[in-house]
């Protein structure tokens, strides 16, 4: 039987909130142009995409950032993290478990670019740990 399990909904949502942002900063301010030199992804494909109408992937990306954040809350809680620290660890753990080693795949068997898993691993890694570290804290 799996342990009852606490979850501040609010933190969830503020959670997966501030994760959003995150990847919208990774993926234009911080690393955009990079991003879409290493996945091949021109200006005009970007423009295209945008005359299409995005709004449809937007929702359900903040919708996956939202269950990613409830699962996480979960973990946080079965390791009763309260602290940043202990958040931070949670968060790292679950994405050096499962994240990186599964986002692995696409260097090793679609041969993209290792640059181009660094930037997509890590935009995880720090959405995971901020993540976990607001699970933790807002109880």
């Amino acid at each position: 039987m799996a342990p009852s399990v606490d979850i501040n909904y609010a933190a969830v949502l503020v959670a997966a909130v501030v994760a959003y942002l995150i990847g919208f900063l990774w993926y234009s301010v911080l690393f955009g142009k990079a991003w879409m030199k290493l996945s091949n992804i021109s200006e005009k494909q970007i423009k295209k995409s945008k005359e299409k109408g995005m709004a449809k992937n937007y929702a359900i990306e903040f919708l996956s950032t939202l269950l990613m954040a409830y699962i996480l809350a979960h973990f946080v809680d079965y390791t009763q993290g309260s602290t940043i620290m202990e958040g931070l660890q949670a968060g790292f753990w679950i994405w050096l478990g499962f994240v990186a080693t599964i986002m692995l795949g696409s260097v090793l068997w679609e041969r993209k670019p290792w640059k181009l898993y660094m930037v997509n691993a890590v935009h995880y890694l720090v959405r995971l740990t901020v993540m976990g570290a607001i699970l933790a804290v807002w109880v």
